[in-house]
């Protein structure tokens, strides 16, 4: 979704984006799944994997590993939009690289996921009902925030906040996504060995999805005629976080229940490739280090059979880079924590 998506986006031509089309509309509501979903399951698996080390005892171990991966995807983030050659020309006025995406996103909501899991001094339903909280209470005040102006703060901090600058995520309201997926792995880790605790997790999604998809903003309404508090009715009336949340539910359940089909040697390897099949793509479509991509290349000129065509061949070759020429995420991650020990010991 993240590969097709990127190339159509970038490369469709501008007159075939009509939301009268039927098939352009399918098209974008899936595409506005993709974000919402790669930060639910990321906060999901990292928060699984958190808690669970406690069986094991090597939480001090992941927490270790956790802050270095948050710090290593924010970095990357960074680096991917690093202007290099303006750079060595001694032009170092671009704002670009300042802009705040997907991977500083989930980095740094990787550290708070691991501060907040500390600060709980590991206690499982403490940690819970915190990261619940904080997924509700983010989505719920997205108007307070939503146009926030930081016209004083310094655009390295004001773009994690804001997108006056031209960040294409921030951290909020991105990371109560990550925080319901942390919600979520605490499920898991409480009730997985139930003898029927995968039909009723499917079940509980598919409810809780269609629920939010079609209902949250009449009952966010219904508290507003109650409460008479404004901030309700602004949340129902522009309802895409918890709406998006519903179609995540929905897609946890039909991949959940299809799991044992799924578990195929192909797409298991596709999950362990998942950072460097997004920094190829990043470099292929927007030219990160070169300048050089199929944005500045080709643009917004592609007619839709020809943007269809594209995407499949082009998730095709990111992926085939990806498994013969690229190293796993972990021997990524394994690297760049070797060089940051010796860097210490020197």
């Amino acid at each position: 979704m993240m590969l097709q998506g990127h190339f159509i986006d970038t490369l469709l031509d501008v007159s075939y984006r009509d939301d009268s089309n039927t098939a352009f509309t399918i098209w974008k509501y899936f595409r506005g799944i993709t974000a919402p979903t790669f930060f639910t399951i990321s906060g999901l698996i990292f928060s699984y994997l958190l808690i669970k080390a406690k069986r094991s005892g090597n939480v001090a171990f992941r927490i270790k590993k956790g802050l270095y991966r948050g710090l290593l995807l924010i970095g990357i983030g960074y680096l991917l939009r690093a202007p290099i050659f303006q750079w060595l020309y001694g032009n170092f006025d671009s704002p670009y690289f300042l802009l705040i995406d997907v991977l500083q996103c989930i980095g740094l909501s990787l550290i708070l996921v691991v501060g907040i899991y500390k600060l709980t001094f590991k206690k499982t339903l403490l940690f819970s009902i915190l990261m619940c909280l904080f997924g509700f209470v983010l989505f719920i005040t997205e108007p307070l925030y939503r146009f926030l102006d930081l016209p004083n703060v310094p655009r390295v901090f004001a773009n994690w906040l804001t997108k006056d600058y031209g960040s294409v995520f921030n951290i909020i309201p991105w990371f109560g996504y990550v925080a319901f997926g942390a919600f979520i792995a605490t499920i898991f880790y409480r009730y997985l060995e139930r003898p029927k605790f995968k039909l009723g997790i499917i079940l509980g999604f598919i409810l809780c999805g269609l629920l939010l998809i079609f209902k949250s903003g009449w009952l966010l309404m219904q508290l507003y005629f109650i409460t008479d508090l404004e901030l309700l009715k602004d949340v129902a009336y522009y309802n895409y976080l918890f709406t998006r949340l519903g179609n995540v539910l929905i897609l946890f359940a039909i991949f959940y229940a299809a799991e044992n089909y799924i578990k195929q040697p192909l797409l298991l390897k596709i999950g362990q490739k998942t950072l460097s099949i997004y920094v190829i793509h990043f470099i292929i479509i927007y030219g990160s280090f070169t300048g050089v991509g199929l944005h500045q290349l080709i643009g917004k000129t592609l007619l839709p059979w020809q943007a269809i065509i594209g995407a499949i061949l082009f998730l095709t070759t990111v992926c085939f880079i990806s498994f013969y020429y690229v190293k796993t995420n972990a021997f990524l991650y394994n690297s760049i924590r070797s060089i940051v020990e010796k860097l210490k010991r020197i």
